[in-house]
């Protein structure tokens, strides 16, 4: 229990710096769908950030879990393993950033941006600079500061956000009162630019605060010992690339596969807006990922922890259900957060949601692969699950726009997180608690339908929702997580049991 709270605890400093993070970005959201003259304004940032995601994987090609696996075992010096991952990752990230502003106008040209070659070079900058980031940010987590990194984290984000607020509602304000502060250096018609320009100040910024966690690497590369944590590594590159395309697919080839390039701009940043209303699933995953990758690897130095693990894997199912009602249950408030042209592709959001919920519990079980040296069966699942992916966007996208996208990326998790449960308990079977993890999922079902089913509206509804969730609080409280177990609040009700 003990490894469980320190667990908890890990999770819950990455997940509020996460939440609060990720809510503060969510808050750009209404500022570009309110701001940006039209969805296909915020389609084409849809699309560049899905290609920025992608190619966050490649150049970091598994070196992130590779740092984490050779940096914990026993035969291995920590420094040598930090300096030779960190160095190895920043001299193909400084390759590819200067080989794609060279090449910059005849990327925007494939991509259909030819008017700005520019937002090629601005992102090829930044997906650089986020690669060679990852790695120091690894090492804070390696050495357990959650703080610092969140605090790092943190600081990023409200760079980007202040200049998404500089250039987007202080500058044209600006332009029409006090023209001379600005008119030196904002271009009033540069619009989506801006987005770009926001995001590459913070990550600029974000390197340079990394600079003490840097300046640690020692300025050598073991080459022996790259060559293991590469051959360990290089099989997550193909997992890596397959699962982010999983992700950012449909985002990528969206344009492509309707005709009229004005209406798949504008459907896609419809289905952008509204799949970023879910994101708050996908922030707990991250969160739980943060904490929970270390922790795997640092408890098999000790032993057998497959009880641990276990658990871990039922109390996320447990929190991710609660999400899941929560968002279901409040999205007529919710919705607010984006224009209302926008919310046509709400129908969306139910659907986004279990796919993280899968995602999640897919990367819990991909621990079996990890730990046994066996990865290549990660690139095979997500390969899998890449198929099906595009299969379903090619064929169905084109008559029913990104309510395709959506159910392919549910059919895509649902499948590899069933594959790899079957797989994990041939090679490295362990006791999940099926029975537990059902009865919470039938429980969480029977409540959304309920939920949606009621004829119920206004005041009334929501406070039908609410004594909903809570009953679902009642239930995991009264099966496993009483209130004494809790942190902090857990000494209260332990002393008053006393």
């Amino acid at each position: 229990m003990a490894e469980m709270k320190n667990l908890a605890k890990q999770t819950a400093i990455y997940g509020i710096s996460s939440i609060l993070g990720k809510f503060l970005n969510w808050c750009l959201v209404p500022l570009y769908t309110y701001i940006l003259t039209s969805s296909a304004e915020y389609g084409v940032v849809t699309n560049l950030y899905a290609w920025t995601a992608l190619l966050l994987v490649i150049l970091t090609y598994g070196m992130e879990t590779g740092f984490f696996r050779f940096v914990n075992k026993t035969e291995e010096d920590p420094q040598r393993v930090y300096s030779s991952v960190l160095w190895c990752v920043g001299s193909t990230s400084l390759i590819f950033a200067v080989m794609a502003c060279l090449s910059s106008q005849s990327i925007a040209d494939f991509l259909g941006y030819s008017n700005h070659p520019e937002y090629i070079s601005m992102m090829a900058v930044i997906v650089a600079l986020d690669a060679f980031g990852c790695i120091p940010f690894a090492y804070l987590r390696y050495q357990n500061k959650a703080t610092r990194f969140a605090i790092i984290k943190l600081i990023m984000i409200l760079i980007n956000i202040f200049f998404n607020i500089f250039f987007l509602l202080i500058c044209p304000w600006l332009m029409e009162n006090a023209p001379s502060l600005v008119d030196w250096f904002y271009d009033p018609n540069y619009g989506v630019g801006y987005v770009f320009v926001s995001n590459l100040i913070s990550t600029i910024s974000v390197t340079l605060m990394l600079l003490p966690q840097i300046l640690k690497a020692r300025f050598s590369v073991d080459g022996a010992l790259l060559n293991k944590i590469l051959r360990y590594s290089l099989p997550l590159l193909i997992l890596g690339v397959a699962g982010i395309m999983n992700q950012t697919i449909d985002k990528i080839i969206f344009p492509y596969l309707i005709p009229d390039r004005l209406e798949a701009e504008t459907q896609l940043g419809i289905y952008g807006a509204c799949f970023k209303i879910a994101m708050v699933m996908m922030v707990f995953t991250q969160a739980f990922r943060y904490a929970y990758e270390p922790f795997v690897f640092a408890q098999n130095k000790g032993g057998d922890k497959k009880n641990e693990y276990a658990d871990a894997m039922k109390f996320f199912i447990i929190f991710s259900l609660l999400i899941v009602l929560g968002m279901v249950f409040f999205l007529d408030v919710l919705k607010y957060l984006i224009r209302s042209d926008y919310w046509e592709g709400l129908k969306v959001v139910p659907i986004i949601l279990f796919s993280y919920l899968f995602q999640g519990i897919f990367f819990n079980l991909s621990l079996w692969y990890k730990l046994i040296d066996k990865t290549y069966f990660g690139a095979i699942l997500s390969l899998i699950g890449l198929i099906i992916t595009l299969v379903v966007n090619v064929v169905f996208v084109p008559q029913f726009g990104y309510m395709a996208s959506a159910a392919a990326s549910l059919c895509c998790y649902f499948m590899i997180m069933l594959i790899s449960y079957f797989l994990g308990q041939k090679y490295y079977p362990i006791d999940y608690d099926l029975k537990s993890i059902f009865l919470y999922v039938v429980v969480a079902l029977a409540l959304l339908a309920i939920g949606y089913l009621s004829p119920l509206e206004g005041v009334l509804k929501y406070a039908q929702n609410i004594i909903l969730i809570s009953l679902f609080v009642a239930l995991i409280i009264k099966r496993d997580l009483p209130l004494s177990a809790i942190p902090v609040v857990g000494k209260f009700f332990s002393k008053r049991a006393g």
